[in-house]
């Protein structure tokens, strides 16, 4: 029999990394997340695993891209600005192809901006923060379930892609102290590749779709890693029709598998001719407030999004197909409101409650926006 216990989001994201089997920690304490290292600077050793403080955020995904290259399965946490001073080891990584979870628990910025106030304001730079054209994973729960299963997946994606997957809080996610069941050991699904023992140098040699092999740097065949574009042998070059393979390359192991990767939950869809599109701690205020129109007779329903990127342009296509009124909901200026504006069709009529104040919404206030309609 599964207990309930007494957890804050942040305790149950390290929770969730160790049962995903994260056996290397380097960060940086940083408000709000600053648990989660604290969490496993105990625990790791414990466990005769590893954990670093470093002197920055900078070397901190510095350490973590060196560790999974060594094979072990890497986490690091940050906030905002953290975020920020990782964006140059955040490309090294999607370039090389390492694997590692990265958890940004968001404020308010810019800047230091609002260190203890709730914000949804890094959508877009966990999708755009690192320069180039590059894909990236992001996934951001709203339940304390969630955020259990979805920092187990973050691990499956990372490992199963060769690629960053970035874990999105927000701060009353994060310092919330909830119910939880953690699932049994033996109810976990965990991805684990077979680590390849390499016999020549075309670590990066493979087909359209396909992901390049698990290997440990230190063991067997050298093998080379470069932050510049490289060949099938890792080995630099800037010959356009290899570069443009290798951009191909990384972009399709991800554009592939949307099927697998994009996550969302629909709450009173079945009917529906309002959307509300949300995240977050804002889903959770637009659920309740869902429920309270439906009290009232406001056909209204919840699309939550589970993966922000890569975006769910297609089943939120089908869904506008059926609905032709959508409210997004997001505690920023703007971000996926756009996104939701570039995918919905002309005749669909679009409002969004947005604010950056680091107040989250209420459900009476998102409630007052429904009937705006």
């Amino acid at each position: 029999m599964r207990r309930k216990q007494v957890l804050q989001g942040n305790i149950i994201v390290a929770k969730a990394a160790l049962a995903a089997r994260c056996n290397f920690f380097a960060g940086y304490p940083i408000t709000p997340s600053s648990e989660i290292a604290q969490f496993m600077s105990r625990e790791l050793p414990r466990m005769g695993y590893d954990f670093i403080q470093m002197e920055d955020e900078i070397a901190s995904l510095g350490a973590c891209i060196g560790a999974s290259l060594s094979g072990r399965k890497v986490l690091t946490a940050t906030s905002g600005p953290g975020f920020s001073l990782m964006q140059e080891h955040l490309g090294m990584a999607v370039m090389a192809e390492i694997p590692l979870v990265i958890v940004n628990v968001m404020r308010g910025g810019p800047s230091t901006g609002l260190p203890t106030k709730p914000s949804q304001s890094d959508i877009m730079q966990a999708r755009w923060g690192t320069h180039g054209d590059h894909p990236i994973i992001a996934l951001y729960p709203a339940f304390a379930d969630e955020i259990y299963s979805e920092t187990i997946r973050a691990f499956n994606l990372s490992e199963k892609f060769w690629n960053p997957v970035i874990i999105l809080l927000d701060e009353v996610l994060a310092k919330a102290h909830e119910d939880i069941e953690l699932p049994r050991k033996n109810d976990i699904h965990i991805y684990k590749e077979k680590i390849h023992r390499i016999k020549d140098l075309n670590i990066y040699d493979r087909e359209i779709g396909e992901n390049p092999p698990r290997v440990d740097f230190f063991k067997g065949y050298p093998i080379h890693i470069d932050g510049l574009e490289h060949d099938k042998h890792g080995w630099p070059t800037s010959d356009p029709e290899t570069v443009n393979k290798m951009q191909t390359l990384r972009m399709q192991k991800i554009y592939h598998y949307l099927d697998e990767i994009v996550k969302f939950k629909e709450y009173y869809m079945e009917d529906a001719e309002i959307m509300i599109f949300s995240f977050g701690v804002s889903a959770r205020s637009s659920l309740a407030a869902v429920k309270m129109a439906r009290e009232q007779g406001i056909k209204v329903g919840l699309f939550q999004a589970l993966t922000i990127w890569p975006f769910p342009k297609i089943p939120l296509k089908e869904r506008f197909k059926q609905i032709k009124k959508v409210l997004t909901v997001e505690l920023n200026m703007g971000q996926t409101k756009y996104e939701i504006e570039r995918i919905s069709l002309d005749d669909v009529e679009k409002k969004a409650l947005l604010r950056a104040n680091g107040i989250p919404f209420t459900p009476n206030e998102v409630l007052d926006k429904i009937r705006e309609f």
